[in-house]
């Protein structure tokens, strides 16, 4: 196509709608697509659907019926969206479904259909949109919200209930990244291994098969692209288990950020966590038979209202126990409208430090443990810095910003991005230093 798609645009419902199809079509005017008067003289229709009586919904069905006669090319958005077993039922031929205020969805459906004529010498973006990581690196959001309603959190009052998105609409994202350079994704939401259960795991067209949001299913298809895919944010479900076996495989980084927060079952039942906690050691010996190489990184606080000094001592026991390779641990701060915040007696400050000063001390010399055992071992290392004797890197049991790094001898200059497979030499509590011995 050497002119700019045109996409023709029915607006139902309330005013909220029609400010929701503004928004979509500003976008899309942005990104050079031009507006048709009518369907048959369009590359796509979108319909904007209502889904507030049934009246509204027969109206919405009468609508794409008639975009998908006048045309064949439809993309469904809008309130009715959030049942999309009602559109597919009577029009299984869309091309996409998404829920209100989808716009991001919306826009990625339109893309897969009719993809915008990039210029690079007009656009001001790039087709994988303005990135603030490195060009090697980027995140990739999989839903917004949660479900969840810890104790100490605010971020559901914030940014709501758990909405997913689509599986193709996340791999049409990574596909773009992966195209414009990028080689590690990561993953990244309120909740990781709760994706698509809002939508009930419904299935999405990708390159001519259907993917469940499911949490195994994106992780597997994300693995086909052949780069780093990084898991973050995973609670302890069940299903996640799964998930290891694609380690195992090489699909995807044998690494899991879970935020267990602590060990104590009554604290933890203060703060409302979600997942079974009993059973936390006995999965992480089987994760580690299953894949040894794998990488565990954890948060906690220390300090929660209420906590005691068994409490406490309980987590401490269980971080012997577990040799988690990271962890990262806060002081309690009380958040305006959480409800921990009235669950027990605040912890004195000076017992939040004191407290924090252990827990570190502990885990210092378990991590350096843990790193030790990589001494002499081959290890692909992703380069984040130059200088002007090493490079800085991370394994791929490095998050950025958060995790330890490598350190890199190398015979030759190395490049930001490059991937080196690099001889682990020495480690300290935190690092690990090597020369390069593969490019």
């Amino acid at each position: 196509m050497t002119r700019p798609a045109r996409i023709s645009f029915v607006s139902l419902g309330c005013p909220k709608a029609l400010v929701d199809s503004e928004r979509i079509i500003t976008r899309l005017r942005a990104e050079g697509y031009e507006l048709a008067r009518d369907h048959a003289g369009a590359d796509l229709a979108i319909v904007n659907t209502c889904g507030f009586l049934d009246s509204a919904q027969a109206e919405s069905l009468t609508a794409i019926g008639a975009a998908m006669a006048e045309n064949g090319k439809v993309i469904v958005t809008g309130c009715m969206g959030a049942e999309p077993e009602k559109i597919t039922a009577v029009h299984p031929g869309v091309l996409a479904v998404t829920g209100p205020q989808q716009y991001e969805s919306v826009l990625d459906a339109v893309h897969h259909a009719a993809p915008p004529q990039h210029d690079p010498y007009v656009d001001l973006i790039p087709p994988e949109g303005i990135k603030l990581t490195p060009r090697h690196y980027a995140y990739l959001k999989i839903s917004e919200g949660c479900n969840n309603r810890c104790s100490f959190c605010i971020i559901p009052k914030l940014r709501g209930d758990l909405v997913s998105r689509p599986a193709a609409d996340v791999l049409r994202e990574a596909e773009r990244l992966v195209g414009a350079g990028v080689k590690e994704l990561l993953v990244i939401s309120q909740d990781t291994s709760a994706y698509g259960i809002d939508m009930k795991y419904a299935a999405s067209s990708w390159k001519g098969r259907e993917v469940r949001a499911k949490f195994l299913d994106l992780a597997r298809e994300l693995g086909e692209f052949g780069v780093w895919v990084r898991l973050h944010y995973v609670y302890p479900y069940p299903h996640v288990d799964d998930a290891i076996g694609l380690m195992a495989d090489g699909k995807v980084l044998p690494y899991l950020d879970i935020p267990f927060q602590h060990a104590s079952p009554d604290v933890l039942k203060r703060m409302r966590r979600p997942a079974a906690q009993e059973r936390t050691l006995e999965r992480i010996r089987q994760w580690r038979a299953a894949c040894p190489s794998l990488t565990i990184r954890s948060t906690f606080i220390v300090g929660f209202p209420g906590e005691t000094e068994a409490e406490f001592a309980l987590l401490l026991d269980w971080l012997s126990e577990a040799e988690l390779d990271r962890v990262g641990c806060f002081r309690y701060e009380a958040v305006a409208g959480a409800a921990a915040n009235d669950l027990g007696a605040p912890v004195p400050e000076t017992v939040k430090e004191e407290r924090w000063n252990r827990l570190m001390a502990l885990q210092q010399p378990i991590s350096h443990k843990r790193l030790k055992r990589r001494v002499g071992r081959n290890e692909q290392v992703i380069i984040d810095e130059i200088g002007p004797s090493q490079a800085k890197g991370r394994s791929r049991g490095d998050a950025p910003q958060i995790d330890g790094s490598v350190f890199v001898q190398s015979r030759r200059p190395l490049r930001v991005g490059e991937i080196a497979t690099v001889k682990i030499e020495r480690a300290d509590a935190y690092d690990l230093h090597g020369t390069a011995v593969g490019y």
